[in-house]
């Protein structure tokens, strides 16, 4: 997997940009607030249909193209796969409101839905703000774990796709039920039971493949954290939901949502087990039913779950230095790299944007080593110094100023 030309028009600060890599690594060089995220977020876009920091479209869309006839931004990528080409594109139009922008996304010139861009391109992006995934809310985790899903399981991201649209329904109708007075009526628990069913058959689906998938990225994030720990301490991965499914003890569970030591062993899970997540799911909304009434919103489900970082048994988030977040937070990242490897055969590009600023030499050195073992890698910096002469030699060598991408000119810049 390589992209092999990406073309730009009217995203971010961006009017046009037509590149074409031929090098297994790219080095992009600029000065802060050029255009370099901008370039990682747009090849971003095209392997996840989203973006990485904007909440909408016209976030993304140049100003100055609100001065055009037809205001418009795209993004076009053209992606080497086995001999084969496919052209990626997403193009911003300008929505009747005249404020807003929609996206469509195009494979081969053909429409699709947003989701089927999915898969043609998949990418890894490390961001200096994932430095803090593992201090940061559960949310983020969320995000990274589903990002990373939706990139190798195509019937995940559908899964994923229903059951937020069911969360969606079924919150509305808890607000109804609240502003109504209905919290203690009869009638409640057969309005509530389908959305109820929905809830449970499409997120006991998505819960159980988040489950696998970090039981499948524990192992390589354990090996990735103890080389970089110099084997002094062992990083663990555990999925916990927002109630016990039965996979943990109730004590266990309980010393995991208080952030306590915890020696609980990740399993993998069977049919039999999906059968009792659905179940305890099922009890779960049966029993609380009243609570959720009153707050007017679903308050169990994988919304709600949580990925939990240990070293030695105790919960890194609470007990962990900054120095020990960060070294999992990259482990976590590396790891991801293999994982999506071997779930599907190809290996992703690997986005790097000023990391290597934020890391020591031993940390620098991990990332580089990765970038060694990827297909392709493009990696920004506002100093040529952080990388050797050998390194800078080996890759291609891009300079970006006010959203103009040249040719490095020279030989490689010495380290400082």
């Amino acid at each position: 997997m390589f992209l092999s030309r990406l073309q730009l028009e009217n995203f971010r600060n961006y009017g046009k940009l037509d590149l074409s890599f031929d090098a297994p690594v790219t080095l992009v060089q600029g000065r802060n607030g050029q255009g370099k995220t901008n370039l990682l977020e747009a090849v971003y876009y095209l392997a996840t249909s989203k973006s990485r920091h904007a909440r909408t479209e016209r976030e993304v869309v140049n100003r100055a193209a609100a001065d055009e006839p037809i205001p418009y931004g795209r993004i076009r990528g053209e992606v080497m796969r086995t001999e084969q080409s496919t052209t990626l594109e997403i193009l911003f139009t300008r929505r009747n409101d005249r404020l807003n922008f929609t996206k469509q996304a195009r494979v081969n010139g053909a429409p699709r839905r947003s989701m089927d861009l999915i898969g043609h391109l998949r990418a890894v992006l490390f961001l200096p703000e994932d430095l803090t995934l593992i201090s940061g809310s559960p949310s983020e985790r969320r995000r990274y774990i589903d990002v990373a899903l939706c990139q190798i399981d195509r019937v995940y991201c559908q899964a994923l796709s229903r059951y937020q649209k069911v969360v969606t329904q079924r919150n509305s109708l808890l607000r109804q039920l609240q502003e109504q007075g209905q919290v203690d009526s009869p009638s409640v628990a057969a309005r509530l039971s389908f959305w109820d069913e929905q809830l449970v058959e499409h997120g006991t689906r998505v819960l159980t493949r988040r489950h696998r998938f970090l039981a499948d990225l524990a192992p390589i994030a354990g090996s990735v954290h103890a080389e970089l720990t110099q084997q002094q301490e062992a990083l663990g991965l555990l999925y916990l939901p927002s109630f016990n499914t039965g996979l943990y003890s109730d004590g266990d569970y309980l010393r995991l949502r208080e952030s306590e030591e915890v020696r609980a062993e990740e399993l993998t899970l069977t049919e039999a087990d999906a059968e009792i997540i659905g179940q305890r799911f099922r009890e779960r909304l049966e029993v609380r039913r009243g609570v959720e009434l009153k707050a007017g919103s679903s308050l169990y489900g994988p919304h709600r779950d949580e990925l939990v970082f240990t070293v030695n048994g105790w919960n890194l988030r609470t007990y962990g230095s900054r120095g020990q977040q960060r070294t999992g937070a990259l482990a976590l990242k590396l790891a991801e790299l293999q994982a999506m490897a071997e779930a599907t055969g190809e290996k992703p590009i690997l986005l790097l944007d000023d990391v290597m600023s934020e890391l020591d030499a031993q940390r620098r050195a991990a990332l580089l080593d990765a970038l060694t073992d990827v297909r392709q890698g493009i990696v920004t910096t506002t100093d040529w110094g952080q990388f050797s002469a050998e390194f800078q030699q080996g890759a291609q060598r891009l300079q970006i100023e006010a959203g103009v991408a040249t040719a490095a000119e020279g030989g490689p810049r010495p380290v400082a």
